[in-house]
């Protein structure tokens, strides 16, 4: 696995261009990349070649002509899949059983899996051309802002991570995979297990004397923020950036007032395992889809394209500039609205808003409610979480700071909890207690809400396929 200097500059310089062009510009690039893709896929990967076997040929194809994909569809002919068959899941899994190869390329790749937190976890191999390109379209899409910024925290202090430390996730073993290969950055990293108990990441960055910034998940941010409100966590972090989930604006705002050492807005950056570098936030907070590079596509339940200022049932994306393991129209399940005006920065990229995703939205017959809705927070409790168990009854669990009535904390939080139910009319769901640790994800993230699954329609009744060696 050799990774380039010299190609992700051209990744860089093309992105200026790209962007220099407006929009004409732009789409002309978008599609040529994805015909590029199309024949990449049809020629050298047998589960493409047969999805695509009645459509267009790939010099005219438009990306209306091509089927939706999902999760479950790919990882069941993973080894059909992928255009490059040196990599084989059994492969993958076996290098994965081990936490000595986190971060540790197998061959031409680097592999990493998903939490899982919608269904079967994914296997995702990055290659030495997907880091190339996150590093150097990323960097192309930075504002001059964002550049002087980054370039002045590179060597202020200790750079934190806070995630997943429990498998092979890309939050805990992306840096380590920088290291392996050598890629040239000059910032000072510690990992904190987002698993751990709170009193520990406390203490952890409590000791830290230099924080130049803080990666880690919303759901994480939440806890941190009331810890420093409440006096208990004392740090001045320059920067925050939060990733893996939506990040509500109340919220931000929340942790920009306490945290007043933030030299930078704090940085949203949407992406997912299968590609790093999906979207990058302006200087106006909104996010930009790179179009050159990444198609985002905000559908309905039928895959249809909502118009916009629409929310979206669903995301469908796909990767251009990943033509090993090809992700095409590829189901996300996350909510989305693009914006119908321009964005005040200027940027001739497209502009969105997260909603949030499938798997977090709270269904009780035909009343849909955001988790948003829910106050969960209790001065006594440092995790506070409710589960769905079946479609009209929830259990709360929650992490408490003593074990000094624990009977008020529950009654309290269920109390809140039901009148949410009853303002919506839904006065017969049930909620009790459970005396039961708060769960995580795989990947070390913290949800309030646990919905049940909502299962994709691409993914009901789906086998594997038979193709061709």
């Amino acid at each position: 696995m050799n990774f380039s200097v010299a190609r992700t500059l051209g990744y860089y310089l093309g992105g200026i261009w790209t962007a220099r062009g407006g929009r004409k510009r732009i789409e002309a690039k978008q599609l040529k990349n994805l015909r590029h893709l199309v024949k990449k896929a049809r020629g050298k990967s047998p589960y493409f070649n047969e999805l695509y076997r009645h459509l267009p040929d790939s010099k005219v194809i438009k990306l209306s002509d091509l089927p939706v994909t999902s999760k479950i569809e790919l990882m069941a002919d993973f080894d059909h899949w992928l255009t490059d068959r040196s990599l084989t899941l059994a492969q993958a899994r076996q290098h994965m059983e081990s936490m000595d190869n986190l971060g540790v390329p197998i061959g031409e790749y680097a592999v990493f899996r998903t939490s899982g937190t919608s269904g079967e976890p994914a296997v995702i191999a990055i290659s030495a051309s997907m880091l190339e390109f996150i590093f150097g379209l990323a960097l192309a899409r930075m504002s001059r802002r964002q550049f002087r910024f980054a370039k002045k925290i590179e060597r202020s202090g200790t750079n934190v991570i806070i995630t997943g430390g429990n498998g092979h996730f890309v939050g805990a073993g992306f840096d380590l995979l920088r290291q392996n290969l050598k890629i040239p950055l000059k910032r000072e990293f510690q990992f904190i297990p987002a698993e751990q108990a709170i009193d520990q990441t406390i203490k952890q960055l409590n000791e830290i004397t230099a924080m130049a910034s803080i990666v880690t998940y919303p759901s994480m941010l939440t806890i941190l923020t009331r810890e420093q409100e409440l006096g208990r966590l004392k740090i001045e972090p320059a920067a925050i950036k939060v990733a893996g989930e939506t990040f509500a604006p109340e919220l931000r705002k929340r942790a920009q007032k306490a945290f007043p050492s933030l030299q930078l807005d704090i940085l949203d950056a949407y992406g997912c395992t299968e590609c790093l570098f999906m979207a990058f936030e302006c200087d106006c907070g909104r996010q930009h889809v790179p179009e050159d590079w990444v198609i985002l596509e905000a559908v309905d339940e039928n895959y249809q394209h909502v118009a916009d200022g629409t929310l979206s049932a669903t995301a469908l994306l796909t990767i251009l500039a990943n033509e090993a393991q090809p992700f095409i129209r590829y189901e996300l399940g996350d909510r989305l609205r693009f914006f119908p005006d321009p964005c005040p920065c200027g940027s001739p990229f497209r502009s969105f808003e997260v909603e949030g995703r499938q798997a977090t939205v709270v269904r009780v017959g035909d009343v849909t409610l955001s988790p948003l809705a829910f106050d969960l927070e209790h001065g006594r409790a440092q995790r506070v979480q409710m589960i769905q168990t079946s479609e009209d009854v929830f259990e709360v669990r929650a992490e408490l700071l003593t074990n000094e009535n624990p009977d008020q904390v529950f009654e309290q939080v269920i109390r809140s909890v039901a009148e949410v139910f009853t303002k919506n009319g839904l006065s017969d769901v049930k909620v009790h207690r459970s005396d039961a640790a708060p769960q995580l994800t795989a990947s070390g993230k913290f949800h309030e809400v646990i919905s049940l699954p909502l299962i994709p329609a691409r993914e009901r009744g789906l086998v594997a396929g038979n193709y061709p060696e």
